[in-house]
């Protein structure tokens, strides 16, 4: 079992994204304005494998979930 902590830099890694402070801030300012009905994983942005990873992520409760929630509203604006 991975008894990790998973953070912003971590699920950047994970999702193949570069993950550096500045990286993950522009990708941000890039991508943010998400519809509020409109699930993260639904999002254009994404690869067909970072889309299940995401929506995966949520389903399941997985660790993932927690950082994967702080990104979801880092998008929404």
């Amino acid at each position: 079992m991975d008894l990790s902590k998973h953070n912003m830099t971590s699920l950047f890694a994970q999702l193949g994204l570069k993950n550096s402070d500045e990286e993950i801030e522009r990708f941000i300012a890039s991508n943010r304005g998400i519809p509020v009905n409109q699930a993260l994983a639904d999002a254009d942005f994404w690869s067909n494998g970072q889309a299940q990873f995401l929506q995966e992520a949520i389903v399941l409760d997985s660790d993932w979930s927690e950082v994967v929630d702080s990104l979801d509203a880092l998008l929404r604006d």
